[in-house]
């Protein structure tokens, strides 16, 4: 299990390398260029410049989380060619610095859907809370406003670009159903397979998160058949899974514990999270320790470890602890004590065998 923590970068993180640093058992850092536009290719200087920092403190730069698809690509636009080349140059860019792993998502318009970023949990700490019913009977372009207030640091796949276009965007998407966003995915993964293949790069698809239907837009990766679906498009060793607790686990129908043991050999990467999840629909994230939520993340390592996995892990979303002032979910503090539940829990079954 090669432990690894997200980082948004120097200019656009409250968490520094040197703080992550002191996280015991951490190799390396996920990161991404964030401030380029989505469509444009990550030019090799750009790459190696990340990538050098990096290294400097000693952590790998092995994981990429997200070089994020085109609205364009998902919707089937005569203008996806240029779009799909350009991806393939990012590809072969990343893969010349050592890049072994590549997540992203097909998610139309919203990457991930919380409607309160900071809501209080009984110990007195904050979290990423989902509300099924404001979800329902919400307009998207509230939801925009909330996110966007919640914080001056970008948030993954909240773009303002995109986010100025949403009226435009739902235009966009009311003719498309989930056939037809599968047949999108199958025609984007047939195009760059070939080189991520050669490159030795694994794509990995993210769950959609909430892994159902929000605002009537279709979604695809949320459960295990669409896994399985997913894996039937190309036989190449370059399609994979990010396997994620917390997205695939916010529907009560997901078993993540049967998933890991069935999936995690296709799963290079994996985010482990808990979320607590609520009769009338609505989840909370929580800690990693498996009584606070709805997640074995427990016997979720215990799969990993039967298997001696050796994908790179990160703790996902965490909670806001100690007045720490930080990008929603992604502070410091809540997500090394969630390095150090995934240890222990490693190390206490590696040691039984």
């Amino acid at each position: 299990m090669n432990i690894t923590f997200r980082w948004y970068g120097r200019e656009n993180d409250t968490v520094t390398l040197e703080q992550i640093k002191q996280i015991p058992g951490t190799k390396g850092i996920v990161w991404a260029l964030h401030d380029k536009p989505v469509g444009e290719v990550w030019s090799t200087e750009e790459i190696e410049s990340e990538v050098s920092y990096i290294q400097s403190y000693g952590f790998h730069a092995e994981v990429v989380e997200s070089v994020n698809v085109h609205e364009s690509i998902k919707l089937g636009l005569p203008e996806r060619e240029q779009l799909i080349e350009n991806y393939k140059q990012t590809i072969r860019n990343l893969a010349k610095s050592g890049v072994k792993v590549i997540c992203y998502n097909f998610m139309p318009i919203f990457d991930w859907t919380r409607t309160d970023l900071y809501h209080p949990l009984p110990d007195g700490s904050t979290a990423l809370f989902f509300e099924k019913a404001k979800v329902e009977s919400l307009d998207p372009a509230e939801l925009v406003k909330t996110v966007a207030e919640a914080s001056d640091l970008t948030l993954p796949g909240w773009e303002p670009e995109k986010m100025a276009r949403i009226e435009e965007l739902f235009e966009a998407y009311k003719d498309i159903d989930e056939e037809d966003l599968w047949e999108n995915l199958s025609y984007f993964l047939n195009a760059i397979l070939p080189i991520a293949e050669e490159c030795g790069v694994a794509m990995a698809i993210h769950p959609d998160d909430p892994p159902y239907s929000i605002f009537g837009l279709p979604r695809i990766m949320t459960g295990e058949e669409s896994l399985k679906r997913l894996l039937e498009i190309s036989s190449s060793p370059s399609n994979r899974l990010t396997f994620c607790t917390g997205s695939l686990g916010a529907s009560p129908s997901n078993d993540m514990v049967y998933l890991a043991g069935k999936y995690a050999q296709y799963s290079p990467f994996a985010h482990i999270r808990n979320v607590k999840i609520f009769e009338n629909g609505d989840f909370i994230e929580t800690s990693h320790y498996t009584s606070d939520g709805s997640i074995d993340v427990t016997n979720v390592v215990r799969k990993l470890s039967e298997i001696n996995y050796t994908g790179y892990v990160r703790p996902d979303h965490g909670r806001h602890l100690w007045n720490e002032v930080c990008r929603p979910g992604y502070g410091l503090y809540d997500r090394a004590l969630g390095i150090m539940y995934l240890l222990g829990s490693w190390d206490a079954f590696q040691a039984q065998k």
